[in-house]
């Protein structure tokens, strides 16, 4: 019996293991092969020293990925603080609120942002129409980091949520009862019981604010960012070693990330009270 269930378990985890093989290894292995070859295909470390002319690119995707998580977590967190008070059917609302842009393109979503921030935009009739000056937001830094926050922000919500919907009432009543106010209670109970939520959706959003490629070129005008870099190398120049280069580098940067971020988390999921 043992046996048959293990031959089961096998078969229902083989089109998953092909998948993985054919979607996630190989493209790996090939990202690799390149990073480590010339266009002869012979091994060579030249790669790494030619992206050193892109280390402003880095530089650049990591400030404004990391600014687009921080206003992500400050917009968030009391979001999901707010509605995990709310009643379950009140919750399921906001929350169907919440996803419902994530239902809509990727490219949609920012073609909508480039009307709304574009100098003959929603933001700047408005501005004209109560007589002030307009603003130049569009091809800007900030209309970048815009962009990020308002198609990412739901990454940052849903986890922050998940975790503060589970904190049971009876506690926070209890530091009540204890002589705490709303400050301590958050410091000492909210916020520790949250942080796996935090850690979780700082992750979710930093990893593809960093590596964005469509929305810095579409609202940052002749901004260029890793990914952007990267599509170029495939796409125009075919140049797939400095490509493939650029590419590993992300995501060794990606992966020390979310080692840092899991070092923070461990044994949050038992978070206590100090």
């Amino acid at each position: 019996m043992t046996k048959r269930r293990g031959l089961g378990q096998r078969l229902l985890a083989a089109p998953y293991i092909v998948w993985a093989a054919i979607f996630i290894i190989v493209p790996l292995c090939m990202v690799l092969y390149y990073a480590f070859t010339d266009a002869s295909g012979a091994f060579t470390l030249q790669n790494f020293s030619d992206i050193s002319n892109f280390s402003h690119t880095f530089v650049l995707s990591i400030w404004l990925g990391a600014l687009s998580t921080i206003i992500c977590l400050v917009i968030a967190y009391p979001l999901a603080y707010i509605i995990s008070r709310l009643s379950p059917r009140a919750q399921r609302f906001m929350m169907m609120l919440v996803m419902l842009p994530m239902w809509i393109n990727l490219l949609l979503r920012t073609y909508a942002l480039m009307k709304i921030l574009e100098d003959t935009g929603l933001i700047n009739s408005i501005l004209e129409w109560m007589g002030l000056p307009p603003m130049h937001m569009i091809n800007t830094q900030g209309a970048v980091v815009a962009g990020m926050v308002y198609n990412f922000i739901p990454y940052m919500i849903l986890p922050i949520y998940n975790v503060m919907s589970r904190i049971d009432t009876p506690v926070l009543e209890a530091s009540r009862d204890l002589g705490g106010n709303f400050w301590q209670t958050f410091r000492r109970v909210i916020f520790p019981l949250s942080l796996p939520g935090i850690v979780s959706g700082i992750t979710m959003v930093f990893v593809p604010s960093v590596s964005t490629f469509y929305i810095s070129t579409k609202l940052g005008g002749n901004m260029a960012l890793v990914g952007d870099i990267i599509e170029f190398t495939f796409t125009g120049e075919a140049n797939y070693n400095v490509g493939a280069t650029m590419s590993l580098i992300l995501m060794v940067m990606i992966l020390v990330c979310m080692l840092v971020m899991n070092r923070f988390s461990d044994g949050d999921e038992e978070a206590m009270i100090v």
